[in-house]
This record gives C-alpha cells, sequence and structure tokens, in this order.
C-alpha cells in the first residue's frame, strides 16, 4: 500500500525559509471537479522518428487511455513545421485518429513545439502535464535550449519525457538524453528511455502511480518583493511522526522554484 502523507509531514522552503502550507490535496483524480485536469502531448514525427514512429504512436495512445479523467487534451505534433489541436474528452477517439495518421518526416523543431505548447497552456486553469515523445535531436527550432528552460521555469507544467534513443548514433544519446531529463527535473517530472514496446506499460503504471499520488502544496510567499527572480522551492518530509522515522526510501520531487512577479518600480 501506499504511504498516506498528511499536511504536518511536509516542509516547504522557499530560497531556504520555510513556508506556511495554506493548500493541500492529494491526486490528480481524486479532485478533477474542483481543480481540471489538462494533459498534453507533444508528439515528435520528424524524419529522425521514422523507424520509431510506430512504437511512439502505441506509446501516446496506450497512455492516452489510463488517463480518461483529463477535461481535455492537447496534441502538438513536430517536424520541421507546428501544428496544434485540442480535443475535449468526447472527442478522444478523433484525438486517436490524429495520432495514428501523423506522418514522419521533415526536420525537428522540438524546442519550437514546447514554447508553442506552454504558450496555449498558460491561459488553462487547474493542473496540466505534459507527455512529451521524442528522440531529444532538436534540428530546426527558432528556440534554443537556453530560452525552452526559461519558458519551462516559468510554467505550471509537470513533463514526463518519453525518449526514444535506439536509433540515434551512441555519440549523441548522453546529451539527449540529459537534456530531456532536465527538462523533466525542472517540472518536478520525470524522464524515461524506453528500448522496446513491452516496457511502456511499467513506465505508465509508474507515471500513472505517480500522478495518482501527487500531492499539491500551496503558500503565500513570506518574501512581498516583486522583482521578478528565481525562487528556489524545496519540499521535504518531516519524518518525526513515528512511523515515518526507519523509512529510508521517500524521495520527493518537486518544481524547482519559480519566477516571483515583476513591478518595474521594484527597487
Amino acid at each position: 500500500p501506499l504511504l498516506e502523507l498528511v499536511q504536518d509531514d511536509f516542509q516547504l522552503y522557499e530560497d531556504g525559509e520555510i513556508q506556511k502550507i495554506q493548500y493541500f490535496s492529494r491526486g490528480l483524480a481524486s479532485d478533477t471537479d474542483v481543480i481540471p485536469m489538462h494533459l498534453g502531448v507533444l508528439f515528435d514525427s520528424s524524419g529522425s522518428m521514422e523507424r520509431d514512429g510506430s512504437f511512439a504512436k502505441t506509446a501516446a495512445i496506450k497512455f492516452l487511455n489510463t488517463l480518461r479523467y483529463a477535461e481535455d487534451m492537447t496534441l502538438v505534433d513536430f517536424d520541421t513545421e507546428v501544428r496544434v489541436g485540442r480535443y475535449d474528452q468526447v472527442d478522444f477517439p478523433r484525438l486517436i485518429e490524429r495520432i495514428r495518421s501523423v506522418k514522419t518526416s521533415g526536420n525537428t523543431a522540438l524546442y519550437d513545439a514546447l514554447a508553442v505548447y506552454l504558450d496555449g497552456a498558460f491561459s488553462q486553469d487547474g493542473r496540466k502535464v505534459l507527455l512529451l515523445y521524442t528522440d531529444g535531436a532538436d534540428t530546426r527550432s527558432r528556440t534554443n535550449l537556453s530560452e525552452a528552460l526559461e519558458l519551462v521555469k516559468a510554467s505550471d507544467v509537470t513533463i514526463y519525457a518519453i525518449g526514444f534513443q535506439k536509433n540515434l548514433p551512441s555519440s549523441a544519446r548522453p546529451v539527449q538524453r540529459m537534456r530531456l531529463q532536465q527538462v523533466a527535473d525542472l517540472t518536478g517530472g520525470r524522464s524515461f528511455f524506453p528500448s522496446d514496446v513491452d516496457e511502456l506499460d511499467e513506465i505508465y503504471e509508474e507515471i500513472s502511480a505517480e500522478l495518482d499520488g501527487r500531492y499539491a502544496l500551496g503558500y503565500v510567499s513570506e518574501n512581498t518583493k516583486f522583482d521578478g527572480r528565481w525562487r528556489k522551492i524545496e519540499v521535504k518530509i518531516d519524518k518525526s511522526r513515528s512511523d515515518l522515522k526507519n523509512i529510508k526510501n521517500i524521495v520527493v520531487r518537486n518544481r524547482e522554484g519559480y519566477f516571483a512577479p515583476f513591478l518595474e518600480d521594484e527597487p
């Protein structure tokens, strides 16, 4: 059974200063009537994904079938160009057909696609989860990696990256793997690098269990400056509770931080 934590089990720090937790909930599926969930899929349809195309389509469709409580789903498929479609839950069959009809060709505008998705997600209220399917090798974008990372940091989206590296040159794999990990880690998400479609079920079970066991913590910062600066967030588990003292393998992942609001006349 999963460990059940309560609000008092958490300690939340901003730039090293402890903050008072004022909002607490557990599990994405449990409170979607109050806080809607929006699911995004970034699907690499570039020529470099040609041999992994059917694998990636199967991966995307299988995952979409596990998260049927999302209010809507946004599909961004990209090669040299970026194409966007948003589907309500009742339009799920159309979304599946759209994924199946994607053809692989062209270059890889990964960072542009990420920027397009994040721009659209900014106007959505609620929780946002993005599944990113790619080999990670951007060859086309006007947006560079540094700019993409800044956009990720400014967003409130949790990103899970599924990287297909089987057909990349072995010399390119470590760099592309690191970049995908960097994108996911910034948001409190994770990255996976399956070599076979049979690994997907286990990966999806991990992601689904994590989303169902995810805790949402809210607070009002003690720092009242409107200086636009990056503020680092750290979440810890208070092990003073008797049944937590001897647990050694608790791993906490959270968003690394956020940008404070900005006012030009702030000293």
